[in-house]
């Protein structure tokens, strides 16, 4: 059986929270490190943005096209005019902020994923 989209959609929103974790960590870690700039991954919707949506081939004679892969980049977080003095670009409350963001849409993935899996479940026992 091929695997559903949702599922790997919900994988692949899974892989970004990581990636978005992990820059929020670093930049709560640097809070202090003079001349450090905050950090954060470029929003969701623009890696949905990228990747192609294609149809999956069930019969020979089905026309097919190739989904491309779209990348996490973890780029320095826009300018939002403060700068502490010693160069540091992170607000805590800012990072906090998003630590707790990340934390709700790793829930939220993971109720909807438990939800689908529960209703592909009920269909295969029907």
């Amino acid at each position: 059986m091929e695997p559903v989209s949702l599922f790997d959609l919900a994988a692949k929103q899974a892989q970004w929270l990581s990636v978005r974790q992990s820059a929020v960590a670093g930049n709560i870690a640097n809070a202090n490190t003079p001349g450090y700039t905050a950090n954060d991954v470029e929003p969701f919707e623009k890696v949905l943005d990228r990747t192609a949506v294609s149809l999956q081939i069930t019969e020979p004679g089905h026309l097919g096209t190739a989904a491309t892969n779209a990348g996490f980049s973890i780029k320095p977080q826009e300018d939002d005019g403060v700068v502490m003095p010693s160069k540091n670009t992170v607000v805590l409350e800012d990072q906090l902020l998003k630590a707790g963001e990340v934390r709700r849409s790793f829930e939220l993935n993971t109720a909807i994923v438990k939800a689908f899996h529960s209703m592909m479940m009920m269909a295969v026992k029907s």
